[in-house]
């Protein structure tokens, strides 16, 4: 395998990625054609097939998928390298490829332009989703950091806590309870909870409360996404549990208010996480270090008149 090159490894990665030769050619600046030649060349060097090219989106072998694995290793090492040679020189150069589950997106962005003002050299490249997909995204070095929650016991992640992450009921201004005090869960038993999407994290942290405080509630509306569910809260279709990260332009606008109910915002935690078999770079640093020295501050929310 001695002519195996740097470049016939990165277009390998990103074909791999996309599961397109011509989205790969794109990535990398290069034609299909020379795409499918470098892949050809790349499997004639290792004496095996790397993709199913019959499949829509291609498919990778067994040893394609093999490839894949070793493949990122390579290609991080060399741009932990790349970037320790450039740190050597004063410089800062690359792109930082963050990810974010979906709340994260309302605050994020600004704590990126503050990191980006002052180091204007680097690329910043951002990818939101659910945290399952993010995390497995993280494991195969496809993004390298993650902002989101605590991560399950099994992922191989070091997590560290930068922001409290608040969460609350919310309600239409002319809601039946709104500016009450101190309202006990037991009060929300007869209204319609609009729900995030089977699998949401934010679903999941209300049915384990709701379960908590026994309590049964009508669930009869799903909605997928934040921005939906402010949506339905708003026309009044019903009550929903939300990231205060999610509300605040319509908070502050008075279209819709925080219920005051006992014993919230119930908090969660903002973290960084990294993967734990990989030293970060020097920019990878860089980037952690100004989310943990600035990510509380970026993160800060209002709550309505009932904030504790």
């Amino acid at each position: 395998m001695r002519n195996l090159t740097l470049r016939g490894l990165r277009v390998f990665e990103a074909a791999a990625t996309t599961g397109s030769f011509s989205r790969a050619g794109e990535l990398m600046g290069m034609t299909q054609s020379a795409v499918s030649q470098q892949i050809r060349q790349l499997e004639d060097e290792l004496g095996t097939r790397l993709f199913d090219t019959q499949a829509r989106p291609i498919r990778l072998s067994d040893a394609g998928a093999e490839l894949l694995r070793h493949c990122r290793v390579i290609l991080a090492q060399v741009s932990v390298a790349e970037d320790a040679l450039s740190t050597l020189q004063g410089q800062f150069r690359g792109q930082l490829h963050v990810g974010v589950v979906s709340p994260g997106q309302y605050f994020v962005p600004r704590l990126l332009a503050a990191f980006r003002r002052q180091h204007p050299e680097l690329r910043l490249k951002l990818s939101q989703g659910r945290r399952d997909h993010l995390l497995m995204m993280l494991a195969e070095r496809q993004i390298d950091l993650l902002i989101g929650g605590y991560p399950p016991a099994e992922a191989e992640v070091e997590a560290e806590v930068f922001a409290r992450h608040p969460h609350c009921v919310i309600a239409a201004p002319d809601h039946r309870l709104a500016g009450q005090h101190a309202l006990p869960w037991a009060a929300l038993r007869d209204d319609t909870f609009i729900l995030r999407e089977a699998g949401s994290a934010t679903r999941a942290f209300l049915e384990h409360l709701l379960q908590m405080q026994r309590l049964q509630v009508r669930a009869d509306v799903e909605l997928q996404g934040p921005e939906a569910i402010k949506a339905a809260v708003m026309a009044g279709m019903g009550i929903s549990f939300a990231s205060a990260h999610t509300f605040q332009s319509e908070l502050a606008a008075g279209r819709l208010v925080v219920l005051d109910v006992v014993e919230t915002p119930k908090q969660l935690d903002w973290c960084v996480l990294t993967r734990r078999d990989t030293p970060l770079s020097a920019t990878q640093r860089l980037l952690r270090d100004h989310i943990l020295a600035h990510g509380t501050q970026a993160a800060a929310c209002q709550l309505g008149p009932f904030s504790a």
